[in-house]
């Protein structure tokens, strides 16, 4: 709309799909007044809170998501077990997982493709992009089919939608350079085409957390593990350091709709964090807690622990014939060396955790402000002030300022929610009470989290049972 590159933008990371949502955006050398003026023709999105800055935003310029999460239809066999279970939650956190958003919500996972990259599998790793999947919308995969069967390449992208990113980079790759595999994986925007490898590293990284909990729990270190350095301690030390490749070049922008809650990207914090393996003295002087151990995501210049964990992400990486310390492959975005890797804490506690346990009749009634609403509200306030003085026009709808959709910080619709696209695509179950005054209970929790760390993970400790996207649809049939 504003006729200008899309890399005039810069944001510190991506935000949900699933989601009502604010966050920061830097633009260079454009005038507020021309971009407020976009709000009328703008669907699903408002801008405003105009400030100039020095510098533009990047990825990975993100301390954390403020998360305000309502989960509707709560039923326990008293109120003290749901106020037992979110204090628990404030007070021990939940293991850290990679969301199973990581992993995409299609039936054939990021990781897989990541794998296929990183063992030089360019045809195949096409292949997992382009080809059908199960349960996507008949639209797509009639163009899958269509591409499967046909090879016609001008025809599948007429039919292929444009949200697509991916898909449609390969393709017009492929169209200019017939059976380039390799060259049309590169198509793919950087940072889209990245999420495959980093969700290779955190189905890992998964598996050795789950690991670390079930071997040696979760109150307590224990020799071997690998905890970040306090003060002087530098014994057998290394450097928390970027998961990705070297090549910092992330202009690229994409539409990650598929991967629906990504708290941000894994970039390196603002000072090198330093680790060491916990040792016998360690455990005597009681210098660490739990809440300090952190397991590394593969890379070149990552360290693993020295107890049973390490031989979890070897064993596994070998099961899908990759090698965590050689290269098949000289291409470096694709090769688990050429990236340094990082670490991840296995336990996070929410920050600033609060909850409130509320009673509500009306299912179709939003239990959470958000902001949009904060700022609709003043604005309406502002307007009848004046039409009170005799300032304001009289023929003005003051529910224009009511009408956009709701967008909060970072609210997850995981159950009833008034975006009814956002209840369709969660396949969250609706609760609507046949009896209008019938009362139900609702828990709104507000949280903070670092970035790459995700809400879901923390509503699964919370509830005890699956956030997955398959799960939630059975809630439906």
């Amino acid at each position: 709309m504003l006729g200008i590159q899309s890399k005039s933008f810069g944001f510190a990371g991506t935000k949900d799909k699933r989601a009502v949502s604010t966050q920061r955006v830097t633009v260079f050398k454009q005038q507020a007044s021309r971009l407020a003026a976009l709000n009328d023709r703008l669907i699903g999105i408002k801008v405003g809170n105009f400030c100039h800055v020095k510098e533009g935003l990047l990825l990975g310029k993100l301390l954390g998501n403020r998360f305000t999460v309502t989960l509707r239809g709560v039923i326990a066999d008293s109120e003290d077990t749901i106020k037992a279970a979110a204090d628990s939650l404030g007070r021990h956190g939940f293991i850290n997982y990679f969301g199973l958003q990581r992993f995409g919500t299609g039936s054939v996972p990021t990781h897989l493709i990541g794998a296929a990259l990183l063992r030089g599998e360019w045809k195949t790793a096409v292949s997992m992009i382009l080809d059908p999947r199960e349960g996507e919308r008949d639209v797509i995969r009639n163009a899958r089919e269509y591409y499967k069967e046909s090879n016609d390449i001008e025809g599948t992208l007429r039919q292929l939608p444009r949200h697509l990113v991916a898909e449609r980079a390969v393709l017009q790759c492929l169209k200019k350079c017939p059976g380039d595999y390799l060259q049309a994986l590169k198509a793919i925007p950087r940072t889209l085409r990245m999420m495959y490898v980093h969700g290779y590293q955190s189905y890992l990284w998964n598996h050795a957390a789950s690991e670390r909990v079930q071997k040696y729990g979760f109150d307590q270190v224990f020799p071997g593990d690998l905890v970040y350095c306090k003060g002087d301690d530098t014994e057998k030390e290394t450097v928390g350091v970027n998961s990705e490749c070297n090549d910092d070049n992330s202009d690229d922008t994409y539409d990650c709709s598929h991967l629906d809650e990504t708290s941000g990207t894994d970039r390196p914090e603002s000072k090198n964090t330093l680790v060491k393996v916990v040792t016998a003295e360690d455990m005597s002087t009681g210098n660490y807690t739990v809440d300090d151990v952190v397991l590394p995501m593969p890379g070149s210049r990552v360290i693993f622990p020295t107890n049973e964990i390490a031989k979890v992400y070897h064993d596994l990486a070998k099961k899908d014939a990759i090698n965590l310390t050689e290269s098949v492959h000289s291409v470096k975005e694709f090769s688990i060396t050429s990236m340094t890797g990082s670490y991840r804490r296995v336990f996070q506690k929410p920050l600033d955790f609060e909850w409130e346990l509320l009673a509500y009749n009306d299912s179709n009634k939003p239990l959470a402000e958000t902001d949009l609403d904060k700022i609709s509200k003043t604005r309406s306030t502002n307007i009848i002030k004046q039409e009170e003085q005799g300032q304001g026009d009289e023929d003005k709808d003051l529910s224009d300022c009511k009408k956009q959709p709701v967008s909060s910080q970072n609210s997850i619709g995981l159950s009833t929610d008034t975006n009814e696209d956002s209840e369709r695509e969660v396949g969250s179950e609706q609760v609507f009470s046949s009896n209008p005054q019938e009362t139900q209970m609702a828990l709104k929790l507000s949280l903070t989290l670092p970035a790459s760390c995700y809400a879901t993970m923390a509503i699964r400790e919370l509830l005890k049972t699956s956030t997955s996207v398959a799960y939630h649809k059975t809630l439906n049939q």
